[in-house]
C-alpha cells in the first residue's frame, strides 16, 4: 500500500482533492425540491442496503410465524385430543351413574318385594335382525331355571327360555309367541297379552260384553303360572268391539326404562291388584278468615243473599239498575230513552221479614245490604 501511494502520490492527491471538491459542491448544491445533492447521493446509496435488510427481516419474521403457527397447530391437536378423552370419560361416568341408579332402584325394589328376586345384568342381545331376546349374566349356577319370570321395577319384562351354567337366554314380552295372563285394574276383566314384535301388544280372549277402557292398567293375573299375580303388565291404548271378540291393544310398560338390568323371579309370591285411584277433586279449598285481634275493626264486604261477596263491579251494576228503575227504564228490554245516570239511584226495595228477596229486572237479584262493621 505504501509503495502504491509513493508511486502514484500526485494522482492520489489529485483524486482526493477532486472527491473533496465534489463533496463540497454536493453539500452546497440543492436540487429543484430544495434537497442537498449529497443527501440525494447518500439516500440513493443507502436505499438498496435498507431494502435488502427489510427483505431479510420480513423473511425472518415469516419463518418465525410459520414455526409459531406450526406450534399452535400441534397445541390445537393436543387440546382436541384431550377434549375427546374428557368427553369419553364424561360419557363413561354418566353411564356408571345411570347404572348405579338403576342398580340401586333394583336393590330397593328387591327388598320391598315379597318374591325372591335375583338381580341380573344384560350382557348382549340375541342374534338376528330385530331380535327380542337377550342374554343375562345369571345361569343355573345361581338357581335360574327355564320358565322363570323376568321383571323390572316398571313391570314384567320377559321369561327365561334357556338356562346355561353362567348365563341365561331371556325372551322379552315383545317377542313373537310371548303370552302372559292379565287382568284389568278397574273392571277386573281377564285376558292374554301377546307379543307381536313391538311395544304395542294385543290382548286376546276378551268378549265384546266385557268393559275395558282406554288408559286402564293391566296387571298379571297369575293364570299363566309364570308371573306372580299383581305385577304391572301394560296400559290399554285402544279397545273396540270386533267380530270374534273385543279388540284391545295395550302398551307394555316393563321395557320403558330399557333392559340393562333386570330381576329374575326365583320364588314368586302372588299379590293383590291395586284399586284404581279416585278421581281428583276440582274444588278449591279456601281458609276461613283469621280471628280479629283485640281492639281492631274489620270491615266486611257486602254479600248477596246467596253468600257471595259483592265486588265493586257488582255495586256499580246494581247502582245503574236502580237508576234505570227510578226512571222507568228496563235494561235489555229494547231500545228506548237512555236513563240519566247523573241522577241519584232509586232506593232499594224493602223486603218483608221472613220472605225471600225478589229478583230484580231481567232475572237479576236485588242488591244485598252490606254486613255491619264489627
Amino acid at each position: 500500500m505504501e509503495t502504491f501511494l509513493s508511486r502514484y502520490r500526485n494522482i492520489s492527491v489529485l483524486l482526493l482533492l477532486l472527491a473533496g471538491q465534489l463533496l463540497l459542491l454536493a453539500f452546497q448544491v440543492k436540487t429543484g425540491q430544495d434537497v442537498r445533492l449529497i443527501r440525494v447521493w447518500a439516500v440513493a446509496a443507502a436505499a438498496p442496503l435498507a431494502n435488502v435488510s427489510e427483505w431479510a427481516r420480513e423473511r425472518g419474521a415469516r419463518f418465525g410465524e410459520i414455526f409459531a403457527v406450526e406450534g399452535l397447530r400441534q397445541e390445537n391437536s393436543r387440546l382436541r385430543a384431550e377434549v375427546g378423552q374428557l368427553k369419553v370419560q364424561n360419557q363413561l361416568l354418566k353411564a356408571e351413574i345411570s347404572t348405579a341408579d338403576r342398580a340401586k332402584a333394583l336393590a330397593i325394589y328387591a327388598q320391598t318385594s315379597p318374591s325372591k328376586l335375583l338381580a341380573a345384568r344384560v350382557i348382549f342381545l340375541g342374534t338376528g335382525a330385530n331380535s327380542r331376546t337377550v342374554f343375562v349374566d345369571r345361569g343355573s349356577r345361581d338357581g335360574v331355571m327355564k320358565g322363570m319370570a323376568v321383571i323390572t321395577p316398571d313391570g314384567i319384562a320377559g321369561r327365561v327360555t334357556a338356562a346355561y351354567p353362567s348365563a341365561s337366554l331371556v325372551s322379552l314380552i315383545t317377542s313373537q309367541g310371548f303370552a302372559a295372563g292379565v287382568i284389568s285394574q278397574k273392571h277386573k276383566v281377564r285376558g292374554t297379552m301377546k307379543g307381536v314384535g313391538s311395544s304395542l301388544c294385543p290382548v286376546d280372549h276378551i268378549e265384546n260384553r266385557d268393559t275395558v277402557e282406554a288408559g286402564e292398567w293391566l296387571y298379571t293375573s297369575g293364570d299363566d303360572r309364570v308371573f306372580p299375580k299383581g305385577l304391572p303388565a301394560g296400559i290399554v291404548r285402544s279397545a273396540r268391539e270386533g267380530r270374534g271378540g273385543k279388540e284391545v291393544v295395550a302398551e307394555a310398560v316393563g321395557l320403558r326404562s330399557g333392559v340393562d338390568e333386570v330381576l329374575i323371579v326365583l320364588g314368586g309370591v302372588h299379590g293383590l291388584i291395586p284399586d284404581p285411584l279416585p278421581p281428583s277433586s276440582t274444588g278449591v279449598y279456601i281458609l276461613d278468615r283469621p280471628p280479629a285481634e283485640p281492639g281492631s275493626t274489620i270491615v266486611e264486604e257486602p254479600v248477596t243473599p246467596g253468600g257471595v261477596v259483592q265486588t265493586e263491579a257488582d255495586k256499580l251494576m246494581d247502582r245503574y239498575r236502580r237508576i234505570g228503575e227510578g226512571q222507568g227504564h228496563t235494561f235489555g228490554a229494547g231500545p228506548g230513552r237512555v236513563p240519566d245516570f247523573n241522577k241519584p239511584p232509586a232506593p232499594p226495595k224493602q223486603t218483608p221479614a221472613g220472605t225471600p228477596p225478589d229478583a230484580g229486572p231481567a232475572g237479576q237479584p236485588a242488591a244485598a245490604a252490606p254486613v255491619k262493621k264489627q
